[in-house]
């Protein structure tokens, strides 16, 4: 009997689609991706609605929205709910083998068989952080070993390269900044430096005495740059054990990144399009049409319904997914689009809103600290970076928003027997006070000074977190 396909999904941490060689960056940032993507077919307009990590993944893994998942929060509290199924334990089911390597104990990584970890973190004392190598370390015996096995495979690998700290190896570090980052006429990091919740975290990984935000973000294009040079060695792995023609490849990422935009500083809160915009590739010869760019408007949702299409894994008992396969674009039929979207943060901060193809609608269900106003206004086609905030001007506007929004959640409540789960993660930042009142509040109370306080907020400790991901 033939065996089944193969499926390897790269989730890349933090990965701004803008910042891709592959979507037109004029840096060269992506090659070795970009060279497997011609191989495939890439998707230009992919949303992440519900950010940040955790309820990103489970969207991805599950097929579903934040209604369906109950998941909107980076520090959810339990696991993943037992009203849905995982990709992992989909597949799973179907006698495949799976690994996950990186993300063990998240309630997103319900699932795996198997779950490895690298050292995905770092600070400048430390010195330069070889992240997607110490993937490697972990990542190409495990491919091999599940290369040699008789049973199919999934492996899941996420890169946190793009990630912060960005502290890219040499010649990383200065592959995109030649200017003096010291210079003390630059006063380009003055706020940063001043931003009392991030300033300690961010000092411990710029360098000392560093004043120009262009130097950082170098930093981060040259973390992807250097995670592309590591992906193209698991690549080679690939094509050396002869799975390409067996193996779908998946490249996708949770969220994106705010690098210097919108106040937030190298972090990933926020709903601009800056942090919403992710990229998605899919590869498999023979089976996925090559040379193709598809520009129509989908979502995180649609990832786990289109890798289960082009596999031919339908799930028994049939699951029915609210995102829908993306096979139809890949093939040239017709496929509705879906152009307006809920979209939630519960990180740094705790907001909603509603995205059109020209509007941007942002409401903030507690007061922020960046003191933002609550209510936030965007033409994404006028004002495509999001930096003139109409909600003054246009009130009309709001109400329409305002009023598709709150519909779209009164459908959905209905339609999964559960209340918003923006209404009920009241805890989401961890403090166990219930909802900011001021943004004086929030602005004291949110904090991260090291990384190893970031990690943490990603993580459990793994002893726990691994006997929470087999449950």
């Amino acid at each position: 009997m033939k065996k089944k396909p193969n499926l390897i999904l790269f989730g890349i941490d933090s990965l701004r689609a803008d910042h891709m060689s592959l979507f037109g960056y004029e840096r060269l940032t992506t090659p070795h991706i970009d060279e497997c993507a011609a191989a495939g077919t890439s998707f230009s307009r992919v949303t992440s609605p519900s950010i940040p990590t955790t309820p990103g993944y489970s969207s991805m893994f599950t097929g579903m929205d934040c209604f369906g998942t109950d998941v909107v929060a980076l520090r959810h509290e339990g696991g993943l709910g037992a009203h849905v199924k995982t990709l992992a334990e989909i597949l799973g089911e179907q006698g495949y083998n799976t690994s996950c390597v990186g993300f063990s104990g998240n309630p997103a990584s319900r699932g795996f068989k198997k779950y490895l970890d690298f050292s995905g973190w770092g600070s400048f004392d430390e010195g330069r952080s070889p992240k997607a190598e110490n993937m490697n370390a972990v990542a190409i015996p495990e491919l091999k070993r599940l290369a040699v096995e008789d049973e199919p495979f999934f492996l899941f690998l996420r890169h946190m390269d793009p990630h912060s700290p960005y502290l890219p190896p040499l010649p990383f570090e200065r592959i995109f900044y030649s200017g003096d980052e010291t210079d003390p006429n630059n006063k380009s990091l003055e706020a940063m430096y001043k931003f009392k919740p991030f300033c300690d975290y961010l000092a411990s990984w710029i360098p000392p005495g560093c004043s120009d935000k262009d130097y950082v973000i170098a930093q981060y294009d040259g973390a992807i740059s250097y995670m592309d040079a590591c992906i193209a060695n698991i690549l080679s792995q690939i094509q050396q054990l002869g799975l390409e023609e067996e193996t779908l490849i998946v490249f996708d990422s949770d969220h994106g990144e705010t690098l210097y935009d919108h106040d937030c500083y190298f972090d990933h809160h926020g709903i601009y399009e800056t942090t919403l915009h992710i990229p998605l590739i899919f590869v498999w010869p023979g089976h996925v049409p090559g040379g193709q760019m598809v520009d129509d408007q989908c979502y995180m949702k649609d990832i786990t319904p289109t890798i289960l299409d082009l596999m031919g894994a339908t799930p028994k008992p049939k699951i029915k997914f609210d995102g829908r396969s993306l096979a139809p674009w890949m093939f040239g039929e017709p496929r509705v689009v879906e152009s307006e979207t809920y979209i939630t943060e519960a990180t740094w901060m705790r907001k909603h809103g509603w995205r059109t193809p020209q509007w941007k609608y942002m409401h903030a269900l507690e007061p922020d600290f960046h003191f933002k106003p609550e209510i936030e206004l965007y033409d994404m086609i006028a004002d495509p970076d999001e930096n003139h905030n109409l909600a003054a001007e246009q009130p009309e506007v709001v109400k329409m928003l305002e009023e598709r929004m709150l519909a779209h959640i009164a459908r959905r409540t209905k339609a999964t027997g559960r209340p918003n789960p923006m209404y009920t993660n009241l805890n989401w930042h961890g403090k166990g006070t219930g909802p900011f009142k001021t943004s004086e509040e929030a602005y004291n109370a949110m904090y991260i000074g090291s990384p190893k306080q970031a990690s943490a907020l990603q993580a459990k400790e793994l002893t726990t977190q691994r006997g929470a991901a087999k449950l």
